[in-house]
């Protein structure tokens, strides 16, 4: 199980920069044709990309560095210490103890919607999250099935890998709406300028399905790696019933978490927003987590 463990964080150190070069390449085709609509051609073209990329090097830096920090204070989470809370204080520290992993700092999020959250670009630079809500509803087994389900997060590095994904599909939404709004503003200068009819066509259809098929990975991606910490979480408490309910309440609550964005919606342990139940398979693409019930399913089929 150990070597399983460690084959899956080299996975996922690879996949992030898998994604990375891949949204890269994917950013400069999309910037390129943007560039030859707007009727850049040659060196001009080039140069407009090789902006892009500037551009996107300095965001996924600074991604990198700070996700954490801006995560934390979208939530507006608080942190604590073992003091104020002993209790989750011990369960996190002795659920590190046994997957290895160096104890996060622990915050608390004040809203009855019962949730919670890793993020961090490494374990010794991690976070956890719980909201006030989730600590009073569950018992002392399904918080710990939930800790459990977040760490795994940590140690699989699935934190540092969403951080990329989701400032590099940023990106291209920020790209697309550049593009439209230039278009709209600009009243055809590309047009003038060589652009052409056809690459105007190209850059309109770019704009509107790029971000589509960036959101679609970015969701596929936070479905897949929510199974693994499910797994990886039953495994490292030996109980994954007590995981299992703990999905059941975070889903039945009817509270919707205050605070939430769709920026951070697919960081929790259950979606923060209340509505994504329908069973189609088109609204299955577009939503951030599995199905509760598959979640549970899998759980308890072990």
């Amino acid at each position: 199980m150990a070597g399983s463990s460690w084959s899956q964080v080299d996975s996922n150190k690879r996949k992030t920069w898998v994604l990375m070069f891949g949204f890269s390449f994917f950013i400069v085709a999309v910037s390129y044709i943007f560039s030859l609509a707007f009727g850049y051609q040659g060196v001009g073209a080039l140069g407009f990309v090789g902006v892009i990329l500037i551009i996107s090097g300095i965001i996924n830096f600074a991604s990198y560095y700070w996700s954490d920090k801006i995560v934390i204070g979208l939530s507006g989470a608080k942190e604590i210490h073992e003091k104020d809370n002993k209790e989750l204080y011990r369960l996190v520290e002795n659920l590190c103890i046994a997957s290895g992993l160096p104890k996060p700092k622990i915050y608390i999020i004040n809203d009855p919607a019962p949730n919670a959250f890793a993020t961090g670009r490494d374990p010794k630079h991690a976070v956890v999250a719980f909201t006030t809500g989730i600590l009073q509803r569950l018992d002392k087994l399904e918080l710990e099935g939930v800790i459990a389900h977040e760490l795994s997060h940590v140690k699989n590095y699935d934190t540092r890998l969403m951080s990329v994904v989701v400032v590099l599909v940023g990106l291209v939404a920020l790209l697309a709406n550049i593009f439209i709004r230039s278009l709209w503003f600009g009243g055809g200068r590309g047009s003038r300028r060589g652009g052409g009819g056809v690459m105007i066509i190209m850059g309109i259809a770019a704009a509107i399905l790029a971000p589509i098929a960036a959101n679609l990975i970015k969701m596929a991606v936070s479905r897949q790696r929510e199974f693994l910490a499910d797994s990886s979480g039953s495994v490292l408490t030996r109980n994954p019933d007590s995981l299992a309910d703990a999905l059941i309440k975070i889903a039945r609550d009817p509270h919707e978490l205050k605070r939430a964005n769709n920026a951070t919606a697919h960081l929790y342990i259950e979606n923060p927003f209340k509505g994504e139940k329908s069973k189609s398979w088109l609204t299955g693409l577009f939503m951030t987590h599995p199905r509760t019930e598959d979640r549970v399913k899998s759980l308890r089929g072990r």
